[in-house]
């Protein structure tokens, strides 16, 4: 058995496109602009990126545009919902703005105690709101040197999720906490994850109806917000190999058809109907973990990481063969719409 009790040697089985000069480090996001195909990461080399993605029916390609740099690892990254403004966040405890499409230079715009693992932006409210191991989230007005309101967490935020009005903020000790952003001073509710291990990821449901939940246990959990629907609420088994279990690192809601995608650590992507409780389409295994990934605003390219992800420590760590990789997968339509249901008018 290998490092990651996978035989495939193969960092790309799946002959996805292969993004130009990826990070020299492990890729920790990935983020589409909402508007046009530039894809952002953000990775441990102190680094965010910025590639233009350009697609002609089925083939891609990809050209480096930009990048700057922070003091230390970068965690996490978001786009305005314009379009030209990237964010990104990390263990220097701060957040920079960098207007890219206008070619502006990158300037500080918030700050924590502690690195910041989570950024959103809410376009809604025209705020940032930031999540930190420092146990709290702030609501940032960019106009303003001083968040606008502090939300203490019961513990460090390692997982957020925003589809307006509904907030999610997973901590440590598999708190989960929900916030209605039409009171966003006010925790809506609390409840502890239906799932037995520490929280990965999260994403909420594009009908803002309740959300997804990822762990270290390769267990995802579907849950919604109604109590007249907790008849709903299911968790079910994935990234797993015989009696190896890898932890779901990313959740990711299709922006058209409203599947998801689970990657995980074993190097898999998978793309499920949670309504049918269905897999609709299991991709070939990646030989290193698959740490993020997210797709672009039409849902027509999936894009995600292969790299080392230090889940097994860094005595497993091998230079030679740990390699980083950015992916671009062209989504089949067949592979990401729902199947008719069983019994269904057709």
């Amino acid at each position: 058995m290998t490092t990651f009790g996978n035989t495939n040697k193969n960092a790309n089985p799946n002959r996805s496109t292969e993004v130009e000069q990826p990070p020299t480090d492990s890729i920790s996001s990935l983020s589409f602009s909402p508007k046009e195909n530039f894809l952002v990461a953000t990775s441990w080399d102190n680094q965010l990126r910025c590639w233009e993605v350009m697609k002609n029916r089925t083939t891609i390609s990809t050209v480096p545009k930009a990048s700057i740099s922070h003091e230390h690892p970068v965690l996490c990254s978001t786009w305005t919902d314009d379009g030209t403004t990237v964010f990104s966040g990390g263990c220097d405890k701060q957040v920079k703005m960098w207007p890219l499409l206008s070619g502006g230079q990158p300037v500080a715009v918030a700050m924590h105690d502690a690195p910041i693992r989570h950024i959103a932006w809410i376009p809604e409210m025209n705020l940032l709101v930031t999540g930190s191991w420092d146990k709290t989230l702030k609501y940032w007005d960019l106009r303003q040197q001083n968040p606008t309101w502090v939300q203490q967490l019961p513990d460090r935020c390692y997982a957020l999720s925003v589809r307006y009005p509904l907030m999610i903020a997973g901590t440590a000790d598999r708190n989960l906490v929900l916030f209605n952003l039409k009171n966003p001073q006010t925790e809506f509710k609390r409840i502890l994850s239906p799932l037995k291990y520490q929280t990965r990821c999260l994403a909420a449901f594009p009908d803002q109806q309740g959300f997804l939940v990822g762990s270290l246990e390769g267990r995802v959990g579907v849950q919604h917000l109604d109590e007249s629907q907790k008849d709903k609420n299911f968790t079910f088994k994935c990234h797993r190999d015989g009696n190896d279990i890898y932890s779901v690192n990313s959740l990711n809601f299709h922006p058209v058809h409203h599947t998801f995608a689970t990657a995980g650590s074993d190097g898999a992507f998978i793309f499920w109907d949670k309504d049918s409780k269905q897999k609709l389409k299991a991709m070939s295994r990646c030989s290193q973990p698959i740490p993020c990934a997210t797709f672009n605003n039409d849902g027509s390219i999936y894009a995600y990481s292969v790299c080392y992800d230090w889940s097994k420590g860094a005595e497993k760590y091998n230079p030679s063969t740990a390699k980083n990789y950015i992916y671009l997968h062209l989504t089949q339509e067949a592979d990401v719409k729902p199947k008719p249901r069983t019994g269904a008018r057709r």
